[in-house]
């Protein structure tokens, strides 16, 4: 075998071994039957909520052994395929094919690798995104809702499931705001660095002179709240009321008052609800926005005590994370990781993972150093 591709396959099986080693396979194995025991139990489904989040872990940590199983077992059947190119001789078929599944291969292995640098507080749980249009008009209305249909997409695409907990239409096109959840494993991790403004650089469809306009819309992404974070509200900090839902252009979708609309009257903090069937269920939605809200709040707090003590008085990603052009030339730029890709439409169809793996890279850089 060719040395140099010889040397690739040994530290490509070195980086996989260095992950199993992060992701502890014994240890996950384990999980996995203690799951499996729970979710064999005949009174699973007497508590809903828990019955799903077992079979939910269940599902995410079997996905999870599976991927890194049928990695080690990729390289394994590589080493045999270039032998059997080396058989063939340099030019025959198999050695293509075996060159084409190594470059496939790297990719993957750097793709899960990515998952070891998520070890903060919260990356493994869920995530709760908010998208709002900012400066731009209708535009901006338009803009937010190609990034919450580009986030929808991209949670489409691995099979994760989401739930939109709120979509606040504008006037003439677009969303004013959107909320919605993605339920997977280090979700919150995951999706954290797409935090920021995101700007659109078009020919606006809305303009009948057919001129340029830049808008921008904000994402904003919290952990999803769990009971261990007791994220108490007290009755007497709230006042909840109820309203219509409505569609696009202010058309009414529900003829109940079920859609619900929660104000923390210490913070000013106002969430909604009304994409839920009733107005219990709105209520329980907004609240748990609220808590995750009130939780990042606190760290936020946390965060700028510890900076006021180092002295450093804070380190700001800066506002502006991601430039999307479709005029006068094509492409997506991260302004923080200078990662770019010349395919916006790509994008915006949900094919981010590149720029996630950047950021996540990015952060754990900028924070080591």
């Amino acid at each position: 075998m060719n040395p140099d591709v010889a040397a690739d396959l040994t530290q490509l099986s070195e980086t996989l071994a260095s992950v199993e080693a992060v992701l502890d396979l014994d240890g996950l194995r384990k999980q996995i039957a203690d799951l499996g025991e729970q979710a064999a139990r005949p009174d699973l489904w007497d508590d809903p909520e828990s019955a799903q989040k077992v079979t939910s872990q269940l599902s995410h940590k079997q996905s999870e052994l599976r991927k890194i199983e049928e990695l080690r077992q990729r390289l394994d059947d590589l080493w045999v395929l270039y032998e059997l190119a080396e058989e063939e001789g340099a030019d025959g078929e198999t050695h293509a094919e075996a060159d084409t599944e190594r470059e496939r291969l790297r990719a993957d292995i750097a793709s899960i690798e990515v998952r070891t640098l998520l070890s903060g507080e919260y990356d493994e749980r869920d995530a709760i995104v908010t998208i709002r249009s900012e400066a731009g008009g209708v535009d901006a209305a338009d803009w937010a809702e190609m990034l919450l249909r580009m986030y929808l997409r991209w949670a489409e695409r691995h099979g994760y499931s989401t739930e939109v907990y709120d979509t606040s239409y504008a006037e003439e096109a677009g969303i004013k705001s959107a909320t919605f959840k993605v339920d997977a494993p280090y979700a919150y991790g995951t999706l954290s660095v797409e935090q920021g403004t995101h700007r659109l650089v078009r020919i606006s469809p809305f303009d009948n002179q057919g001129r340029r306009q830049t808008s921008f819309a904000g994402v904003e992404v919290l952990p999803f709240v769990e009971a261990v974070d007791h994220v108490d509200i007290p009755e007497k900090d709230i006042r909840i009321d109820v309203f219509r839902s409505s569609g696009p252009g202010g058309q009414s979708v529900n003829t109940t008052d079920s859609a619900v609309r929660i104000t923390h009257l210490p913070t000013g903090i106002v969430v909604s609800c009304q994409n839920e069937k009733s107005q219990i269920q709105n209520k329980a939605a907004a609240m748990r926005v609220l808590q995750a809200k009130l939780l990042e709040r606190k760290r936020q707090e946390e965060r700028a005590e510890m900076d006021a003590l180092k002295g450093d008085g804070g380190s700001s990603w800066g506002n502006q994370m991601r430039s999307y052009v479709l005029h006068p030339y094509q492409m997506v730029k991260d302004l923080r990781t200078e990662y770019e890709v010349g395919n916006p439409s790509s994008v915006l169809d949900g094919e981010i993972d590149g720029f996630l793996e950047a950021g996540i890279r990015w952060r754990r850089t900028s924070s080591d150093s």
